[in-house]
């Protein structure tokens, strides 16, 4: 039988002196305890009293900042005034805290506040630009027409209930798919080999594909144009714009992809060539099917960049009006050309179908 103490203990063992002649006896004294440890400090819990500091601080700094950029300084600008009340509000916080808790809450609490207010100012300005995009959009978004009409037979001047941009819809579609069929398959081949081949040639291909990360857009179409074009001789098409937006998606694909598939555990590839399977039959039965959702986040990236692209449908595919689903002949347009061709006009309606069409 033993017994569990739940708490450590100290027990001094002294030796008793006793008569000459006997054995010596131990006297062992009553165990004294450790001090308890201190509770544990949640600094997730938000109480009212938090609430109250946070909003005080809030007000006492722009008054404060009003105050001195009004009345007691000469000071101006909405930028200097969201910055000095933001350095205000954080020192009347840590003022307001500090009366009540210890210096690591304080800091705890100040830490929390500063991130939090960093990922307001970024929901802020996202949300921000969807409020504006759409308020300014909303007139031809009512409107049937312009989810299936094209601007053929529509003017500057004509009202919201005519034209539409079911050419660039299209368009966009299928420029994007294309790409997304050549740029899929090349990208993850060229991933495995990144991952499962290491080598110089491996190191030199990696280093190619970061530093193409980095391309401007105006140069995979003019590589497009100059080569497609202007070199062999074809016309400006959909399918020309496709391969500009391929060059452009490869990068990014390939380079979340590698690093994605380097994250497989390497006790499963093991484990399946020890079993003997080849290195081709690792990577379609374990490498990809782990890495799957890592895999399809490195497409959707390469997506968003290329259907993203203005200048490289420009000049490879041009701009037109009309409704062409032949990728092979004749210009095509998109929904980010056309968005920059609608806005750049003078007059309202089609600064609107800009905003519509974005």
């Amino acid at each position: 039988m033993s017994t569990v103490l739940d708490t450590p203990v100290t027990i001094a063992v002294t030796e008793v002196e006793t008569a000459r002649g006997d054995s010596p006896r131990t006297w062992i004294p009553s165990a004294t305890p450790l001090p308890a440890p201190e509770p544990r400090r949640s600094t997730a819990t938000i109480r009212m009293v938090d609430i109250i500091r946070l909003f005080g601080s809030a007000f006492a700094s722009i008054g404060f900042t009003a105050w001195l950029f009004f009345y007691a300084l000469p000071l101006q600008g909405q930028i200097g005034f969201v910055l000095v009340a933001y350095v205000i509000f954080l020192v009347l916080f840590s003022i307001l805290t500090a009366f009540d808790e210890n210096s690591q809450t304080v800091r705890d609490r100040l830490v929390a506040v500063f991130v939090n207010s960093l990922a307001f100012l970024l929901l802020l300005a996202l949300f921000s630009v969807v409020f504006y995009t759409v308020g300014r959009g909303v007139g031809p978004l009512g409107n049937l027409n312009f989810f299936t009409q094209d601007m053929s037979n529509a003017g500057p001047l004509d009202p919201l209930t005519r034209g539409g941009v079911i050419h660039a819809v299209l368009g966009t579609l299928i420029m994007i798919t294309i790409a997304l069929a050549i740029s899929i398959p090349l990208g993850l081949l060229t991933a495995v080999f990144l991952s499962e081949f290491p080598g110089r040639y491996a190191r030199f291909v990696r280093t190619v594909v970061e530093a193409m990360t980095a391309l401007p857009s105006i140069v995979a179409g003019l590589f497009i144009y100059a080569t497609i074009i202007v070199f062999l001789g074809f016309n400006r098409s959909g399918f020309a714009a496709s391969l500009a937006i391929t060059v452009m998606m490869l990068p990014i694909i390939i380079r979340s992809a590698d690093v994605v598939l380097r994250l497989v555990p390497g006790n499963l590839k093991e484990a399946a060539r020890a079993l003997g399977a080849s290195t081709w039959r690792t990577v379609w039965t374990v490498t990809l099917p782990t890495a799957r959702s890592g895999l399809t986040t490195a497409i959707i990236l390469g997506t968003a960049r290329g259907i993203g692209e203005t200048s490289p449908v420009l000049l490879t595919a041009g701009a037109t009006t009309f409704l062409n689903v032949n990728p092979f002949s004749g210009p095509m347009t998109s929904l980010p050309l056309t968005t920059f061709t609608f806005v750049k006009s003078p007059e309202n309606n089609m600064i609107a179908r800009g905003f519509g069409t974005a």
